[in-house]
């Protein structure tokens, strides 16, 4: 008898991997019946640290969206799953065990049936809570594991860590290909080892198509013996999304695996409901090049989503980069030249860093380091002068073991900066937290929530849950939507004064203010120029002459999963404004000069 191969529908992973947001959640009610009648899903991705964190950006509680967006899907049994990323859970930076441990019974009563939980280093031990944490919460538990193309990263290494991770009790694992870059005889090689040794485990496959190897990836896994792949629908589909159902459907079928059919009716239904949430505000926010293949990820690595945003990284330092070209007497350098330099310079970074997998948080410090590299050779000034603070803790182990060997190079700068390498258990060094979350909701006089889905999420996304109860949240997503409709050339309407920004001439601003510091944005995003987060009443744009503090914010960045501080590179005045409040800045563009 054939095998039978089951699809799931990654709708979620299929916005984030286009735009900034997800559909809302009476968008989301709208289209569910409709995925259930296309009848060749077993499973459905419905929510995660994305979609939590994108709900209550729009102003909406996302305790609400995962009950009503998964209720549909449990009624008829098809499963639902989230993503989690193990010791960041939900978040971008590592979460205490006991708010970790309530999210599982929490998403549980919620509806989400299967935790897929991923570390971006491979870490068994940050995924030793997933496990424990999934169990108890009645969770099957999914391991994901985050698959990168490199010489340390062989069959023998992701099966000391599938070891590891069944001992701890898991059900599953799922072969993460979050950039595409999975060799498919390689993949397929690494999922016969997992069902030789591990035969009742269920193996899933998640590749983004990106470089194009996603096609043949699924077909080398399917043979190996995986049971579930992801896949998409159009108008969001290929490019650095997902493939096709029905390409695969058909890929599959011809190769003997048994699969479900299609119901046509209810897939064209499907993609046009996709498209009309896409005209009604979605497409101002999603990236064209998204929706392109490229094979220049084989070589760097990095996942689709991380070319929008080096291009964004790029345009901002491009100017600052000529400026200092200039300065030195030398040749001037187009947009497309760092591209490849760039690119160069991630190949060259990557081994010297141990080799981290480049999915979120690592393929943004790699490719944040790589960027300031190349400013500072440019400039004349030696590699490693400027590494950040999270990826100086991604250095020394406080967000687990590196799979590769650091550079001698790097290993001297740790010790020139009195740091010490970290090799306990990395959430040892994050104590429980609950306690002081409950409090707080005593405080604000708060109620819990229903199987205590307040209290977590105050605890998981405190500044955004205070947002969110306070209003403040829907009336930045209103002004970001405003914003967004006028860049398009929709008529939008005018709530609130718009600050003029004078004009910006970086050579007039150094000549006449030669010790002045640029003040660059901390991400893509909105800008707020705005000193008290939780009161818009009290938002104001700075002017000539306001007064900074180094080190401390003197703006802040509206990113879909929070918000970003910008911190004052020096003590002083404001000499130059650059950009307007409320405007969309890209990372490293120039906002501000202080003197």
């Amino acid at each position: 008898m054939s095998k039978e191969i089951k699809f799931s529908l990654v709708y979620r992973d299929m916005w984030q991997s286009s735009g900034k947001y997800t559909p809302r959640v009476d968008q989301l009610c709208e289209i569910a019946p409709v995925i259930i009648d296309m009848g060749c899903f077993d499973r459905v991705e419905t929510n995660g640290g994305a979609f939590e964190q994108v709900n209550l950006l729009y102003g909406q509680n996302p305790n609400t969206a995962v009950r009503q967006w998964t209720a549909p899907f449990n009624k008829v049994g098809i499963q639902t799953h989230m993503l989690e990323r193990g010791l960041n859970a939900l978040r971008m930076n590592p979460v205490p065990e006991d708010v970790r441990f309530l999210m599982y019974k929490v998403k549980k009563a919620q509806g989400t049936d299967i935790a897929r939980s991923f570390c971006g280093l491979n870490d068994h031990r940050n995924l030793r809570g997933s496990v424990i944490g999934a169990k108890k919460g009645g969770m099957i538990s999914q391991v994901a594991l985050s698959i990168t193309h490199s010489p340390v990263h062989t069959v023998e290494y992701y099966m000391g860590v599938v070891d590891k991770v069944v001992e701890y009790g898991c059900d599953e694992i799922c072969l993460k290909d979050m950039a595409g870059i999975g060799r498919p005889v390689y993949l397929g090689r690494l999922v016969k080892a997992i069902k030789d040794k591990y035969p009742n485990i269920k193996v899933q496959y998640h590749g983004h198509t990106g470089p194009g190897f996603s096609v043949a990836s699924m077909l080398e896994v399917a043979r190996a013996g995986a049971d579930y792949l992801d896949v998409a629908i159009e108008p969001l589909s290929w490019g650095k999304i997902h493939p096709d159902v029905i390409t695969i459907q058909a890929m599959l079928k011809d190769a003997g695996f048994m699969v479900k059919d299609i119901n046509m009716d209810a897939y064209m239904e499907a993609r046009a409901l996709t498209q009309k949430f896409i005209d009604d505000f979605l497409g101002y926010f999603i990236e064209p090049t998204n929706y392109v293949c490229s094979s220049l990820l084989v070589g760097c690595g990095l996942p689709g989503g991380m070319m929008g945003s080096m291009m964004a990284d790029l345009k901002g330092f491009h100017n600052a980069i000529n400026l200092s070209l200039r300065n030195q007497g030398k040749k001037e350098l187009s947009i497309d030249q760092l591209v490849v330099m760039l690119f160069q310079e991630v190949e060259y970074v990557w081994p010297r860093l141990g080799y981290p997998p480049l999915v979120t948080p690592f393929s943004q410090y790699v490719k944040n380091t790589a960027l300031m590299n190349l400013m500072d050779t440019l400039k004349g000034k030696p590699r490693w002068s400027s590494i950040d603070k999270d990826t100086m803790n991604m250095i020394i182990g406080k967000t687990g073991k590196l799979p590769g060997e650091l550079a001698p190079e790097i290993v001297q700068i740790v010790k020139d900066k009195g740091l010490e390498f970290y090799t306990d258990d990395p959430q040892a060094a994050f104590p429980d937290e609950l306690p002081m979350f409950e409090k707080m909701l005593e405080e604000e006089g708060w109620e819990r929530g229903q199987d205590d889905e307040d209290l977590f999420e105050l605890a998981m996304h405190e500044r955004q849950w205070r947002d969110y109860k306070s209003g403040v949240a829907k009336q930045r997503f209103d002004q970001a939507l405003e914003a967004a409709k006028a860049k398009a050339g929709a008529p939008i309407i005018v709530t609130r004064p718009v600050v003029e920004v004078p004009a910006f001439d970086v050579n007039k601003v150094t000549e006449e203010h030669p010790n002045a510091l640029a003040c660059q944005a901390s991400a893509k995003g909105q800008l707020l120029w705005q000193y008290d987060v939780a009161d818009p009443a009290q938002s104001k744009a700075p002017v000539i002459g306001s007064k900074v503090v180094e080190g401390k914010p003197m703006a802040y960045v509206q990113v879909y999963y929070g918000i970003e501080e910008v911190l004052a590179p020096k003590s002083g005045k404001i000499v130059s404004i650059n950009a307007k409040h409320g405007e969309n800045v890209e990372k490293g563009q120039v906002i501000a000069f202080v003197e």
